[in-house]
């Protein structure tokens, strides 16, 4: 019997790098939120049990998101950091969940994954003694600066991938590697350095690089079209 799948959506960041008054993840795309188009698979998906998303206490915005009386989905308290939050809502989930049972970490400001994405995800992973994560390898040419905005060196790329979600691992190894990121005062970025911390190897699986993260006020215009590309897909 496959064990229940779980997700988590870290939504209490402010966005400073968009100089939007509005949270990057409530801005409007096409009509809807951010937000809404990054719940979207998962809350029409049968294989996942519940979502919890985590959302600043005075969070203002949620409210009027399409999914916020959703019975798949629940309200947990965010943090001063992603890493904060995801281990708050982590916890929530341990009330409902077992510690081996899966969970998979999206950010709430990527609206366009690929329903083909998130399956080759969950079917490459379900066995996998450690987890993993979408991604895509890096393609372009890579410098390292000296500091003071010259090139110290040129990187080599042929090994290196760009780190996407969602991000997969089970309950209990998560919750661990993040209380012993947190304890060594280590603000991981992302669920796949704290599991890195632990020893383990996460799985790359190769996704497409639509699945963009809104940060700056372009990423909004490609986003769109992203989207309309993948509806005249279907």
């Amino acid at each position: 019997m496959t064990l229940p799948l779980w997700v988590i959506l870290p939504a209490a960041g402010v966005g400073r790098r968009m100089g939007s008054a509005i949270p990057k993840q409530y801005l409007d795309l096409a009509g809807r939120a951010v937000i809404d188009y990054a719940l979207d698979l998962f809350v029409a998906d049968a294989r996942i049990a519940g979502i919890v998303v985590a959302l600043d206490p005075v969070d203002g915005y949620w409210d009027a998101t399409a999914y916020a009386d959703h019975p798949k989905v629940t309200r947990a308290a965010g943090g001063a950091e992603r890493c904060h939050s995801v281990l708050n809502a982590l916890a929530l989930l341990a009330e409902r969940a077992d510690e081996q049972d899966w969970v998979l970490v999206h950010d709430a400001a990527r609206p366009c994954l690929r329903a083909a994405d998130l399956d080759r995800l969950i079917e490459t992973l379900l066995d996998d003694p450690v987890g993993g994560l979408l991604g895509i390898p890096v393609r372009d040419t890579m410098k390292r600066d000296d500091d003071a905005g010259r090139i110290a060196s040129t990187v080599d790329r042929s090994s290196l991938w760009h780190a996407y979600t969602p991000q997969m691992f089970r309950l209990g190894l998560l919750r661990q590697a993040l209380h012993d990121a947190l304890a060594a005062n280590d603000l991981v970025t992302d669920d796949a350095s704290a599991i890195e911390r632990l020893g383990h190897a996460p799985r790359l699986i190769e996704g497409h690089a639509d699945n963009l993260k809104i940060t700056r006020a372009e990423d909004l215009p490609l986003a769109r079209f992203y989207l309309e590309q993948q509806r005249r897909a279907r």
